[in-house]
């Protein structure tokens, strides 16, 4: 029999052959079939609809049918994007009588072609999340009791106003959201400017902080510079620190894709996860040895004369600096003792990159979080430039990130170093943005402590914790932190928890906002250290909308953006971030300053700012990074017209007009992923593959970024002749563009006469017509100028990359050879200790008590800190413990069995209960800890300290409890990757 009621076998007979097969697939397979299978095979939403004999699959949904009988009630399709992960992948959600009822993936879509993992699968239960914060919550003597939105704003801002009469605005912290769509945290940004400080933060500092900083600094923009569609079109793939089968399960499907054309796929990883099961090849390695294995295959390259000594000469500076360090200290033999790789199989790899180009790599969070994590990423970047992989389809440098909108809230969002965009802190960027945002430059400054400190980079999310318990003279700000605002982070993960439960305590002010309360909630409400707590902190929990109960646009990895409709209203008393940051500063006093430039619309009764109008806001400021031709219109008409684009490409195939707006998207790569330069008008595609100099400007080509001087040391910074993007008037290196550049190349006359106005006295970035831009494009050249990369950067602690051993390693014969690097007295405002504690953990003999390597990853079933996820009961019921990898020979000296309860303990004192798991995906020096988990507190159960009702299903030992201090000496990066720990059977 069809799962379908009989009211309905008009739907049936509608429906596509795909789903009807699938509907009868279903109907044999569902008796003998758990929900945990069916949710592992199905790719489809189905599984969030099962309960309540729900069992209906509804007929493939096109943009066009937006309306319509929907099952029994008047229904509609509301398109959106998965709010996990950074692939992007597109949901069809259906809603009736404005419940939301079931979902679908979009076929149409060119990045997940209809596919869900079991986080986008379940993702309907947002909509129901009967575990979500609900009202607006105060801790009272230990407890949580509901409270007014009125009486939380106004006590909330009283509060924040009496902290900053007391200590100054750089007493409140401000952790933002890399859950926060691209409009919410370019908000948020200006909020906390508004507010007069630059302490401010969110997600990307501990997770790809290490990346932004190591591509930019090499070839000009810190972002993936291909696609995972892209990937289709290598002929190898070097995955390190990427578990993408677990972390970004979707994007493997273009890797399988290309494995089916003859793709070569290698895993390198301390651990034998499920993506390296799909490799060619998989290596293990020591954690926190990428540089050694990196060299090491640049070692033979180079022995070889594999090298791409034209690209080279053309477009790199420094890589004969690189060659000479590398030769030197790199052989076979010392990269064996370091990483664990032997000669035979580095040559093998090193074979394979050479044989198979173009080539590809990716790196994820194994990489990026370490001490030395920069240093790895431009070891990856130099081994790509050695063999000519980037600007070239099928090559690049294909970063994945980990939110949904990490990559957004990086470029637009509250970023404590720079304004939205990447625009430095400094006078001339702050008057930029005061002109855009509609306000005195002068009005600004005084917002500030004193106007050293609005060009003085602010504390990163990493320390906060130190911002409140580092002594105060050794701190470079006035006071120490006094209050903070967890808007849409999890606190578990990050390193240092029982520092920084410590930290929560001595808090005045304690703000979190969230659907769900978040481990913070918890940690703050459970006992401390009586020593700690300060008897005037105030805790409160605001109960946020999600993704779904708003609009507005996320930044795929690959730089593409995507519109999401808005699904339901807010659930309960929940209210959107951008309201909220509305409310709170009509009550600081700034709230017209705040929305000045946007249309209000009504959402329950109350005020909340257009989304479209902030998007236009960006579009008109942010020319650094090309956000500007991305306008709401373009990214709805890309929505709606999905099926125009190709899946290897991204662009669109032929003539294709937008019905609905009669937008003719001929020439536009899907999602116009930045930079899409100039404004809207004139129509710049998006840029698929950065640094392609094959195609046109207009058509989404470049070149490396002139950002970085013309010379160094007398040797030229910028492109050979011969060497720039195809049909460039100017055919060799040349600088960025600003008004007198223009002037000299007799251009300055193509600019209307409103744009010489505007661009008089400006650069590319700085002139808001677009004028600068739109010239120099129209004449083939490229904004940011034609440059080359840099192998060696001059600016970084190590200007070759060099293998450092972590602070707590195992190995202190090792770390003799290659030490951290020395202590700093004042970096991002606080003192940072480097050698002192390697030092001491050597003297100490950690390594003896402390023998096995600790690291950290994901799961596929759940997602960043995981409460959101754990929340999920359909998520929740397929990964049930926390658990521990141990290795058969690890255990069997431990006398620890499969399935056993046991300690993991740390040099920081902590002490994590969990389950268990004997296996040889972990090396015998290696354990694996997912850090997804929170709720259990060095083996107590957190469960009381909750908001009642609102909980995660599953709870666990969240591994950052344990994890140690450590931080990355460019970014503040936090450690997680490699630490050291015991485990003991419970």
């Amino acid at each position: 029999m069809l799962l379908t009621r009989k009211e309905q076998a008009a739907v049936a007979a509608a429906e596509s052959p795909f789903v009807h097969r699938l509907r009868r697939g279903l109907s044999q397979a569902l008796p003998t079939m758990d929900r945990r299978a069916f949710l592992r095979r199905s790719g489809l939403g189905v599984g969030v609809g099962l309960a309540a004999s729900q069992l209906t699959l509804m007929k493939r949904a096109r943009a066009a049918d937006a309306k319509g009988d929907l099952g029994n009630g008047r229904g509609e399709v509301k398109r959106t994007v998965c709010t996990h992960c950074s692939v992007g992948c597109a949901v069809d959600a259906v809603v009736e009588n404005g419940v939301w009822v079931r979902q679908e993936p979009v076929f149409d879509s060119p990045i997940n072609l209809g596919a869900h993992c079991a986080k986008g699968a379940a993702l309907r239960e947002h909509g129901h999340g009967e575990y979500r914060l609900r009202y607006p919550m105060k801790l009272v003597n230990g407890k949580y009791e509901r409270i007014s939105w009125d009486q939380a704003l106004n006590e909330i801002s009283a509060k924040m106003l009496e902290l900053r009469k007391a200590s100054g605005p750089d007493s409140l912290y401000f952790v933002g959201s890399s859950k926060h769509n691209n409009e919410q945290a370019f908000l948020l940004r200006k909020f906390v400017s508004f507010w007069g400080t630059n302490n401010c933060d969110h997600q990307a500092r501990i997770c790809h902080s290490t990346t932004v900083a190591g591509v930019a600094n090499t070839w000009g923009y810190g972002a993936m510079t291909n696609s995972y569609n892209d990937m289709r079109n290598s002929k190898v793939a070097l995955y390190i620190g990427s578990n993408a089968a677990e972390a970004h399960p979707v994007s493997l499907l273009h890797m399988l894709h290309a494995k089916e054309t003859g793709c070569k796929m290698i895993v390198v990883d301390p651990r034998f996860t499920r993506t390296a099961a799909k490799a060619d090849e998989y290596v293990r390695i020591r954690s926190g040895t990428d540089i050694p294995f990196l060299f090491g295959l640049l070692y033979h390259v180079f022995k070889n004369g594999w090298e791409d000594k034209q690209f080279i000469h053309d477009r790199v500076y420094g890589m004969d600096k690189v060659r000479e360090d590398v030769m030197a200290k790199w052989t076979p033999d010392k990269v064996e003792e370091v990483c664990g790789v032997g000669e035979a199989q580095m040559v093998k790899i090193a074979t394979m990159l050479h044989e198979n180009r173009p080539g590809t790599i990716v790196w994820c969070m194994g990489q990026t979080q370490h001490t030395i994590g920069t240093a790895m990423v431009r070891a990856s970047c130099i081994l790509q430039l050695a063999l000519g992989n980037i600007g070239k389809s099928g090559g690049g440098a294909n970063i994945f990130r980990g939110h949904d909108n990490v990559q957004g809230a990086t470029d637009v969002g509250p970023n404590p170093d720079s304004l939205p965009g990447y625009y430095g802190i400094v006078e001339g960027s702050w008057k930029h943005f005061a002109k855009v945002w509609g306000v005195d430059f002068e009005w600004i400054k005084g917002r500030f402590a004193d106007p050293s400190m609005m060009s003085k980079p602010g504390i990163t999310v990493s320390r906060w914790i130190d911002g409140v318990l580092e002594k105060n003279d050794l701190i470079d700000q006035g006071p120490n932190l006094r209050g903070i605002f967890y808007w849409g982070h999890a606190p578990n993960s990050q390193t240092r928890g029982l520092e920084m439960k410590r930290a929560m305590d001595k808090l005045d002010l304690l703000v979190v906002v969230d659907p769900y309360p978040s481990a913070t909630a918890a940690m703050a409400a459970m006992p401390g250290k009586p020593e700690d707590l300060n008897p005037n902190r105030a805790v409160y929990l605001l109960p946020a909308a999600t993704q779904f109960e708003t609009s507005g646009s996320c930044t795929a990895s690959n730089r593409s953006i995507q519109w999401r409709e808005k699904v339901i209203e807010p659930l309960w008393e929940s209210r959107s971030d951008h309201m909220i940051m509305y409310q709170l500063a009509e009550k600081l006093g700034f709230g017209k300053e705040l929305v000045k430039n946007y249309k209000m619309q009504k959402v329950k009764g109350m005020d909340e700012p257009v989304p479209e109008d902030i998007l236009r806001e960006i579009n008109r400021s942010v020319w650094t990074i090309g956000y500007t031709g991305q306008s709401p219109e373009r990214l709805k008409a890309h929505m709606r017209n999905m099926r125009a684009f190709d899946v290897k490409t991204l662009k669109c195939k032929g003539k294709v007009v937008d019905k609905e707006t009669g937008y003719d998207m001929s020439g536009d790569y899907f999602g116009l992923p930045w930079p899409c330069y100039g404004t809207a008008e004139i129509k710049h595609p998006g840029s698929p593959n950065l640094y392609d100099t094959s195609k046109h400007v207009m058509d989404g080509g470049g070149n490396f970024r002139a950002n970085f001087g013309v010379e160094r040391d007398g040797v030229s910074l910028l492109a050979e002749d011969g060497s720039c993007s195809l049909g460039a008037e100017i055919p060799t290196g040349y600088p960025e563009f600003d008004h007198l550049l223009l002037k000299k190349l007799g251009w300055w006359d193509d600019l209307t006469e409103a744009e010489k106005a505007a661009a008089e006295g400006k650069n590319w970035k700085t002139d808001l017509s677009g004028g600068i831009q739109r010239v120099v494009m129209k004449h083939g050249c490229h904004p940011f100028g034609n440059a080359k990369a840099r192998a060696l950067v001059w600016n970084f602690p190590d200007p070759i990359p060099q293998h450092r051993e972590p602070l707590y390693g195992t190995r202190p014969d090792l770390a003799a050879k290659y030490p951290t690097y020395d202590d700093k007295k004042a970096f991002w405002r606080l003192p940072t200790l480097y050698k002192t504690v390697q030092d001491k953990a050597i003297a100490d003999g950690l390594a003896k008590k402390f023998p096995l390597i600790l690291t950290s990853g994901r799961l596929v079933e759940y997602e960043g800190g995981g409460e959101e996820t754990r929340s999920n009961p359909w998520l929740a019921e397929l990964q049930q413990v926390a658990f521990v990898e141990i290795n058969p020979k690890a255990a069997a000296e431990r006398g620890i069995r499969d399935g056993d309860r046991v300690w993991v303990v740390s040099p920081t004192g902590a002490r994590l209960n969990v389950q268990a798991r004997v296996t040889e995906c972990v090396g015998p020096d290696t354990c694996f800890m997912p850090f997804h988990f929170s709720g259990h507190w060095q083996g107590v159960d957190m469960l009381p300290y909750y908001p009642k009702g609102a909980h995660p299903v599953v709870r666990g030992e969240a591994v950052n409890t344990g994890t140690t201090y450590g931080y990355d000496a460019v970014t503040m990066m936090q450690e997680t990757k490699t630490t050291i720990c015991n485990v003991e059977k419970a």
